[in-house]
């Protein structure tokens, strides 16, 4: 039965700005590691009379992060007010945006899937739950720091259909944010939450578009692992229910990674239940069409950009391209290390080589230096070609064990047949060489 059924999975990433003041106050957005209730003021506070005002920066960089997702940008927008009742909601609402986001109709592609984002809006973070035991006595306490923060938060289709994929998109969303600089998106802080809402339905009919008519939402979860194994929890979850011919309840639901299960929050809200409506104490925000070109104007090159530009201009192997492109640092030294490779003298092989496997941009902070000792370098006499390929032959056949090894999946040893070519040429082989051969004679 089970194999009739096919996991549909959206996601929720809220992501906080990395703004100088909060959302729509002068406070400081800092609020890791400060003393609580230390850095508030009426208006974060929510105390009566007291007036917002808004963070055009953070408006600005939540448009650069729809732009980054080719989304359709609002050139008339507002916010709202979403109406529930919690401890760390001094307000009793939350200032967000409901029908008019800031940017919707967006696009992520990948080599494997596409996945349609249905909104990025802008709202304001809540204050922050502590629970505690103190005199022997378990008490709640609120650190209202946060409250005010300006949240950006991402919302995809339920285009998801396995957790792997799931989480190479939220890695995705990640680099991007951290590529514009708008936030740290650290995860163990708290400026990246993900969450995820997981059905189970029938292929055929989700193959026809006919969704589950329920849906339950894994709410704040701090890592890649923990969602997803929630994820996989529920997946299984569902199907069991399923096929015993139970209906599952619409839900909120955590993730306990202690005990490696999820467990029951709260009863689903809908829209319907938050009673929005326009924020009155704020205006309307209005964007002109050459305003949004001049903000697309300062987007940097993405990661997917540079996987592409790497690929045809450089011909690196997809190991090395993540690598380089996982960190945006990273790739700039990359970058600056080629333009100072003056007369192709090395090529981008070697500096990649260089970078991914002897971490030798560690150990040379310039790019320039790095540049200068590999030129050094391959400046030793090294053994002819005929000599180096009659080398990695010996090696292969002395070694069948090994090489088996790495068939099967141990990388690491490769580090060893390199060795044992170099003892044979006595420290006269070029390693890049020697590794590419390796691979090529291993692998086919």
């Amino acid at each position: 039965m089970t194999n009739d059924l096919t996991p549909v999975i959206g996601l929720e990433v809220h992501v906080e700005l990395s703004t100088q003041s909060k959302m729509f106050c002068a406070c400081s957005a800092n609020h890791f590691g400060v003393k609580p209730n230390s850095n508030t003021c009426p208006t974060c506070l929510g105390l009566p009379g007291a007036l917002p005002y808004m963070n055009e920066k953070a408006i600005e960089d939540t448009i650069r992060f729809g732009l980054a997702f080719d989304c359709k940008i609002a050139e008339f927008s507002k916010f709202d007010r979403k109406h529930y009742f919690y401890p760390d909601l001094p307000k009793a609402f939350q200032t967000s945006q409901y029908d008019l986001p800031f940017c919707s109709l967006g696009m992520w592609k990948s080599d494997k899937s596409t996945i349609r984002i249905t909104r990025i809006h802008l709202e304001e973070d809540t204050a922050k739950s502590q629970h505690r035991v103190i005199d022997g006595k378990r008490v709640s306490l609120i650190d209202f720091n946060r409250s005010g923060v300006p949240l950006m938060e991402l919302v995809t289709e339920p285009d998801f259909a396995n957790v792997d994929d799931v989480v190479s998109f939220l890695k995705e969303v990640q680099r991007i944010v951290r590529y514009l600089g708008i936030s740290d998106a650290d995860m163990e802080k708290g400026s990246m939450r993900l969450e995820a809402n997981v059905s189970v339905g029938r292929v055929e009919d989700v193959e026809k578009g006919k969704l589950p008519n329920y849906k339950i939402e894994l709410k704040n979860i701090n890592s890649f692992r923990f969602l997803k194994r929630a994820v996989e929890i529920e997946i299984g979850r569902h199907k069991e229910l399923i096929n015993k011919g139970e209906k599952i309840a619409q839900e909120t639901r955590g993730y306990d990674e202690a005990q490696d299960t999820t467990f029951s929050q709260r009863s689903k809200e809908e829209a319907k239940d938050y009673r929005y409506f326009p924020e009155p104490d704020l205006p309307p925000i209005t964007f002109d069409k050459k305003t949004i070109e001049a903000i697309r104007a300062t987007l940097p090159m993405l990661p997917s950009q540079k996987r592409a530009n790497y690929k045809k201009d450089y011909q690196l192997s997809d190991s090395y391209i993540e690598f380089l492109v996982e960190d945006k640092i990273i790739a700039e030294y990359f970058e600056t290390a080629m333009s100072c490779d003056t007369g192709n003298k090395l090529g981008p092989k070697t500096i990649a080589n260089a970078m991914v496997n002897q971490k030798l941009h560690e150990k040379y902070p310039e790019p320039a230096g790095l540049v200068k000792k590999l030129i050094e370098i391959t400046q030793i006499s090294y053994a002819s070609t005929e000599e180096t390929l009659a080398a990695i032959d010996s090696v292969i056949f002395e070694n069948p064990a090994i090489v088996k090894q790495y068939q099967e999946g141990k990388g690491q040893v490769i580090g060893f047949l390199i060795g044992q070519v170099q003892k044979i040429l006595e420290g006269k082989a070029n390693v890049v060489y020697v590794r590419e051969k390796l691979l090529e004679k291993i692998t086919n």
